[in-house]
């Protein structure tokens, strides 16, 4: 079935074909990464835009 479809594709269609499999590659490693993260890495990178900036700087000093 694969090997006929693959048969009838033209020169445009192979591209958008590729394209696709592109994003659903990408989009299927992003899904994994976002799964697999831990819950305490989210936690510390929501709060970093709530913070303090005397708070950053200073544990950037020692």
């Amino acid at each position: 079935m694969f090997k006929q479809f693959t048969e009838n594709i033209s020169g445009h269609q192979g591209y958008l074909l590729f394209s696709l499999g592109i994003f659903l590659v990408f989009f299927i490693v992003v899904t994994i990464m976002l799964v697999r993260l831990r819950k305490t890495h989210i936690e510390h990178m929501s709060g970093l835009p709530l913070r303090d900036g005397d708070e950053i700087q200073s544990s950037n000093l020692s």
